[in-house]
């Protein structure tokens, strides 16, 4: 086993292979707003079927109660998610062109940061000078690198609407899931919530397995925190709707 992954990394740093994969567009990945949009969904869903069952409301209450909240607080998170994309891309932005304006108003001052920058990491003398001279020599390698290494921005492409779209279906998607057995009839109301129960806590270790096989993370230990965590957020709402219950006598 240790061989044949030695192997596979081997041919990832093949010169062939490495020049592919850095002339390849860096794209942004979906995975943190599907890991996003799927655990808020899941959470708001079955925090509504905790809090109905707990103040005692009936199926259909719970139901109309958990599909109004989907869509809204699914609207609302990828509008809020866009958002953050959009401002992060604008910032971005803004940097680069102030980048471009201090090449224009004082160059010096912006080999000066160059020289200073790779002076940390260890280039000194002759070397360091060629650095600078080779990486100011081009205009977007140079503004490139002040974003990276001065301001430590990113330089992956990021898409507002592709997030917000990722967020949104994952939150429809996952967060229906813990109100199925409200939709289905003839089930007795400790049945409906303990399915919902079950169905919650597997998309909660699901969605936490599944952020560990992309990020190499432990399995078990990111389900099982994943869990966790929903897990609170639920005993919170059934808690809430069940002292709500028990001080104004709301029951319907």
């Amino acid at each position: 086993m240790k061989r044949s992954k030695q192997q596979a990394l081997r041919e990832h740093h093949d010169p062939e292979a490495i020049r592919r994969r850095l002339e390849a567009p860096s794209r942004a990945q979906s995975t943190p707003d599907a890991i996003l949009g799927a655990i808020d969904g899941c959470v708001t869903t079955f925090a509504v079927v905790s809090g109905a069952f707990g103040a005692g409301f009936s199926a259909r209450v719970a139901l109309v109660l958990g599909f109004a909240n989907l869509l809204a607080d699914g609207f609302s998170m990828a509008i809020s998610n866009y958002e953050a994309v959009q401002a992060q891309r604008e910032g971005v932005e803004r940097a680069r062109e102030r980048e471009h304006e201090h090449i224009d108003l004082v160059p010096e001052g912006e080999r000066e940061e160059i020289r200073q920058i790779y002076a940390r990491k260890g280039f000194e003398g002759e070397v360091l000078q060629r650095v600078v001279e080779t990486i100011s020599r081009d205009r977007e390698v140079w503004v490139e690198t002040m974003l990276t290494e001065e301001h430590g921005l990113q330089r992956i492409a990021l898409s507002p609407w592709r997030s917000a779209l990722v967020t949104f279906l994952a939150f429809l998607v996952v967060g229906a899931m813990p109100l199925v057995p409200y939709a289905l009839p003839g089930i007795a109301p400790w049945h409906r919530f303990l399915a919902s129960l079950a169905i919650a806590a597997l998309m909660f270790l699901l969605i936490g397995m599944l952020k560990s096989l992309v990020y190499q993370r432990p399995v078990w230990q990111s389900g099982l925190r994943t869990l966790l965590m929903g897990g609170a957020a639920a005993g919170l709402a059934f808690l809430t709707g069940y002292l709500a219950q028990a001080w104004f006598g709301v029951a319907l």
